[in-house]
């Protein structure tokens, strides 16, 4: 590292700039939100780089590089970084743990994925751009920050064998979106583009049931496939296209 530049900079630089569009898109809010992924100094050491606690409440979103935290797995030590670690960190370490290809984990409070979590709701997967993560379940409601949050999770990964990308709804909570990729930063960057797609699928399989509701269509469609309907939503069956294949290595 040259004499005088932050480690990790170019890291946590685009972490920072990632945090500034998320808050200026409205997919996070004031209450919160933790965004992190796992990268190696040149000995092939590992660490966490992850946004400070009070990030949004406290700093409006607008973090510098500096703001930043390098954190030492599992010890949570702040390597360096101007701020305070989450206490969500447990959440995060727990993910990363029970899936090794996992590099980018993303918590926000997205306004419309938000609605389907705190209905206690599956998020019906319709747009052709989100079919990669394929199902979206709202897991049962524990407390934010909590052991019991972060250990249901765990499970939920390692129990379920989920495949990644995934998207979690937790109940009341937020969205959780667990990437892989070659690097964190790859990572990361996938992460965002499925909080903002999903966002967009959100809002559409809300107006699609509500056009059931009214008798405007008789169940929910993806790419010209009926993929479920309204009794299938209240039964959590997983409601998302698999009928029709799609790019895997789409963006």
């Amino acid at each position: 590292m040259p004499v005088g530049r932050m480690i990790f900079e170019r890291e946590r630089a685009d972490l920072a700039a990632i945090v500034h569009l998320i808050f200026s898109r409205k997919n996070t809010n004031v209450a919160g939100g933790n965004f992190s992924f796992k990268t190696t100094d040149e000995s092939g050491k590992e660490y966490i780089i992850m946004t400070p606690t009070m990030m949004s409440e406290a700093y409006l979103g607008e973090l510098s590089a500096a703001q930043i935290l390098v954190v030492e797995p599992h010890t949570r030590k702040i390597v360096d970084g101007v701020g305070s670690l989450t206490r969500e960190i447990n959440m995060h370490e727990a993910v990363y743990d029970a899936n090794p290809e996992i590099k980018a984990v993303l918590h926000a409070h997205a306004p419309n994925a938000m609605f389907w979590a705190t209905s206690g709701l599956d998020l019906p997967n319709l747009t052709e751009a989100t079919q990669k993560v394929k199902y979206v379940p709202v897991l049962p409601f524990e407390p934010n920050c909590s052991e019991e949050l972060a250990k249901l999770v765990s499970d939920y990964i390692q129990t379920d064998n989920v495949e990644v990308p995934h998207m979690l709804l937790l109940n009341s909570h937020g969205v959780l979106i667990n990437t892989p990729g070659e690097d964190g930063i790859t990572a990361i960057h996938k992460a965002l583009s499925i909080l903002d797609t999903m966002e967009w699928n959100a809002d559409i399989a809300y107006k699609q049931t509500v056009f059931q509701a009214l008798g405007l269509i008789d169940g929910y469609y993806s790419k010209g496939v009926k993929v479920g309907d309204i009794e299938a939503l209240k039964n959590h069956v997983p409601i998302w296209n698999g009928y029709v294949a799609f790019d895997k290595n789409a963006e």
